[in-house]
């Protein structure tokens, strides 16, 4: 068996590695813009909250006590989606280092196989070239 063909499973395994990590980048990214399209959501829902508040008349004591109470609990959850997407962010950029790790590994490996193949190749081309060199140096039988 060659050398070049002894490498293939490597290579295979190299591309399985990158291909996951890429299906693990694209999640990841996925799930970052689920979660910034939430806390988009959460900013715009306070801010509407605090128009009609703004807006609104007649608010007693009672009412603006819950508004402060519940604008502070959508603040807080605001604070909280702003930290996941932090992390999320982290993440992503922890995968996207990983892809770009795996991929340099499977290029190296890919270039090993490649040059593997050339010098089969050359060897290959050396030999044929031998075999015909001995052929056209045999002395040639005459036909009677």
């Amino acid at each position: 068996m060659t050398r070049s063909k002894r490498m293939q499973p490597v290579a295979q395994v190299a591309e399985s590695r990158q291909q996951e990590a890429a299906r693990l980048l694209g999640e990841r990214q996925r799930v970052l813009e689920e979660q910034l399209r939430r806390l988009d959501q959460l900013q715009e829902y306070r801010g509407e909250y605090a128009r009609k508040f703004e807006d609104g008349a007649g608010w007693t004591g009672l009412n603006v006590r819950e508004y402060r109470f519940f604008l502070a609990r959508l603040n807080q959850a605001i604070e909280e989606q702003a930290l996941r997407v932090e992390r999320i962010r982290a993440d992503l950029e922890q995968s996207r280092g990983h892809w770009a790790r795996c991929r340099v590994h499977r290029d190296a490996v890919d270039k090993a196989v490649d040059r593997l193949q050339a010098d089969e190749r050359r060897q290959e081309d050396r030999r044929e070239q031998a075999e015909n060199d001995e052929l056209g140096q045999r002395p040639r039988r005459q036909v009677p």
